[in-house]
């Protein structure tokens, strides 16, 4: 009977101490996590990494590009826990070069006057700590450049194996001076604990002067995608009254990315939902005032689902979305805007190009 007591008294005190520990280590995450929380202020000044001081002309015909580069790990190989796959380290340090030698050299050979890059790692663990932003900037001579983080975390703890450390968020380039920038911080629809490791969404405002006094303001975003709603629309509604206020000051304002959502206008039918995929959100653009446009291209999709590998698989099996475009101020002519089928090489999303004339 003593040996039996013994037997269990011994099982109490290992599994009493297996939940010390347990609870140890998740204190000691958590104080970590809650020491190292990245906390913008609302709105915090970027710096410009200067290459140019050039005015754009009046009446100037520019070409603006957006691409979410998937931090450069996300081609045609990979798919993503999140999204209903099994990867979490979706690309080998090989893998990560030949994506970002590939997404330069298509941003080279298109030549954008203006670009807005979205999900540019720094120095993060699932991009094998590639300074993708100085690649981006030591190729593409002869810019002004703005970065500001949108996902910034120590150590991100989930899923297992960990994503670990991220450092990531908005690149702007510009082949005219870009006199100011802001970073604005936006709506956060997550609560403590879970919002210490998730995304701190912004935008950033670039002000870029013109002839004759007036500004282009360059507005970059990457609004949120794994909330329940709610935080896209609050996001949306600062967004649109930001540009409400620029327009309202005269400025041609051009706001591009990857907005999560499909604007109300586009014929959603073309890329139906599928049952157990992530969905989109959507934009009512009866919302805005009258006179801003709202530019996607219908013939292509700019996103596809990575619930499995692009490569080698059926392509009319994945869930593809429209979700990158732009928003333009009534003071500017859209001659066209296009979506580029790169075939998801490179990243999850295809960029989007348009050709504007400032009025």
């Amino acid at each position: 009977m003593k040996s039996k007591k013994s037997i269990g008294r011994r099982l109490f005190e290992i599994v009493r101490t297996f939940l010390f520990i347990v609870i140890l280590i998740i204190g000691i995450l958590i104080g970590f996590l809650s020491i190292t929380e990245y906390k913008p202020a609302d709105r915090e000044t970027l710096t410009v990494e200067n290459g140019t001081s050039a005015v754009i002309p009046a009446g100037a015909t520019l070409k603006v590009m957006t691409w979410n580069v998937g931090y450069g790990a996300l081609g045609d190989n990979a798919d993503f826990f999140m999204d209903g796959g099994t990867m979490v380290d979706t690309a080998t340090l090989e893998r990560v070069n030949e994506n970002m030698s590939g997404i330069i050299a298509e941003i080279t050979e298109e030549a954008p006057d203006l670009l807005l890059l979205q999900e540019t790692d720094r120095s993060s663990n699932r991009s094998h700590s590639v300074d993708e932003t100085a690649l981006i900037r030591e190729s593409l001579t002869g810019m002004d450049s703005t970065f500001a983080n949108n996902f910034k975390v120590a150590f991100l703890p989930y899923p297992i194996p960990p994503i670990g450390k991220v450092d990531s968020g908005l690149l702007t380039l510009s082949k005219y001076d870009i006199t100011g920038s802001e970073r604005v911080q936006l709506p956060i629809p997550f609560a403590w604990p879970m919002r210490m490791a998730n995304l701190k969404r912004c935008v950033t405002i670039n002000r870029i002067p013109v002839e004759g006094g007036r500004e282009l303001v360059l507005v970059n975003l990457h609004l949120e995608a794994y909330d329940d709603g709610e935080g896209k629309l609050k996001q949306t509604e600062m967004l649109r009254e930001l540009l409400n206020a620029e327009a309202e000051k005269g400025n041609y304002v051009i706001a591009g990315g990857d907005f999560n959502q499909i604007f109300s206008s586009e014929d959603s039918s073309l890329y139906p939902a599928q049952e157990g995929m992530w969905t989109c959100g959507e934009i009512d653009v009866s919302l805005f005032p009258e006179g801003w446009q709202f530019i996607m291209d219908e013939t292509t999709p700019s996103c596809r689902s990575l619930d499995k590998a692009y490569a080698g698989a059926d392509k009319a099996s994945f869930q593809y979305y429209l979700i990158d475009g732009f928003i333009v101020s009534s003071n500017v002519t859209v001659n066209f805007a296009e979506t580029r089928d790169l075939g998801f090489v490179y990243s999850d999303h295809n960029p989007v190009v348009m050709e504007i004339t400032l009025n």
